[in-house]
């Protein structure tokens, strides 16, 4: 019996283990990216770092769209709450930002995951930050409203207002919606925000949402 079992769990870790492995060096070669860019660029003395999903990787104009502002955009496509968290280390705290800004979980809620599960992974991102950086600002940018992801509105909204409340709550945060912004009056998305896909945006979706981050910039 105890040989049986002890064959069970040699082959279950060796089943998992290399699950593990791909899960957490998935997103490898992107901040190793980041680390050798460090090298050859040297980041601004405490930035504003931006980091979050394929909305701020792809937000290429960031520089241009805040000249005064010592803006870093670490992003990473594909990426959700938990990715963030797990790097944080390596994309945030690293830096000493003085000023964090996060696009993140709209795809946690294209996996499937609950308003509740994006709220619990933010909160937890959150405190980990701040335990690290005591002072650090934090800005929310709210989960857009992807025209390709329809379905998906009702939970991104259920997360959105969670985390807009959790951050009344706390010191130093904004909260910026982009959600409502880039809804007509009648509730449909414009267009004009976004590529082919539905799902990433134009230059005309990077201008709105430099608009709306603007002011809560430090």
């Amino acid at each position: 019996m105890k040989l049986n079992t002890t064959r069970y769990i040699t082959q279950l870790f060796l089943f998992l283990f290399p699950l593990c492995v791909f899960a957490q060096n998935k997103f490898e070669s992107d901040i190793n990216a980041f680390e050798e860019k460090d090298k050859t660029t040297p980041p601004p003395v405490h930035p504003i770092v931006f980091t979050g999903s394929s909305s701020i990787r792809y937000w290429e104009s960031l520089a241009a769209d805040f000249p005064d502002k010592p803006v870093l955009n670490r992003g990473f496509g594909g990426s959700g709450l938990a990715d963030a968290r797990y790097f944080a280390d390596r994309i945030i705290i690293r830096y000493q930002p003085k000023q964090v800004v996060l696009y993140s979980g709209e795809n946690d809620v294209a996996a499937g995951k609950s308003a509740q599960y994006v709220y619990d992974q933010f909160v937890d991102l959150f405190q980990y930050v701040r335990k690290a950086l005591p002072k650090v600002s934090f800005v929310y940018i709210a989960m857009k409203p992807s025209p390709s992801r329809r379905k998906y509105w009702p939970v991104v909204q259920e997360a959105n207002a969670m985390i807009k409340g959790y951050l009344k709550k706390q010191k130093r945060t904004k909260y910026v919606d982009t959600y409502t912004p880039m809804l007509y009056a009648n509730g449909q998305p414009h267009g004009e925000y976004y590529k082919g896909d539905s799902l990433h945006m134009l230059p005309n979706g990077y201008a709105l949402w430099t608009k709306l981050v603007k002011p809560a910039l430090k």
